[in-house]
């Protein structure tokens, strides 16, 4: 009897879903750091008065880390399959440009900020949804022109 394993071959859209859930899983592990969250002691649960800082950079709050975790543990899941990995890149990415929009247009210190994000989250979620649904469509371009 073989016990070895075959070595689990991803593709490159798999493979860039398990990367990008990785880093959403250490950012919001980071978040939860002092000295790497700076004002540590002002993390809130939510809401626009947590004045915990990522990296001195990022507003964030207990809510906005536990919501990087569970986008981190759902691209880990979803990059199982290249169906999975391109779905959570392109809506994922969809997301983050609809957070891009919501950060614009909200008040940052009133109550509908509840995440909360800064003007730095703002610039980040725009560049992260970009960045995902290019890599949603431009990793997985020819197999779906293949199978059309």
């Amino acid at each position: 009897m073989d016990t070895r394993r075959k070595p689990v071959t991803r593709s490159p859209v798999q493979l860039a879903a398990l990367v990008v859930g990785a880093v959403f899983l250490l950012v919001g592990v980071l978040g939860f750091i002092p000295g790497i969250t700076t004002h540590y002691h002002a993390l809130a649960v939510a809401g626009p008065g947590s004045g915990a800082l990522l990296l001195g950079v990022f507003q964030v709050s207990i809510l906005h880390n536990v919501v990087h975790l569970l986008f981190g543990v759902a691209g880990i899941l979803l990059a199982r399959t290249w169906a999975g990995a391109r779905g959570y890149l392109i809506v994922g990415g969809v997301i983050y440009l609809l957070l891009w929009v919501y950060g614009l247009l909200i008040g940052h210190h009133s109550p509908a900020n509840f995440v909360p994000v800064n003007m730095a989250d703002n610039w980040l979620h725009l560049f992260l949804g970009l960045g995902m649904v290019a890599l949603g469509f431009l990793l997985t371009r020819d197999r779906v022109t293949a199978s059309r």
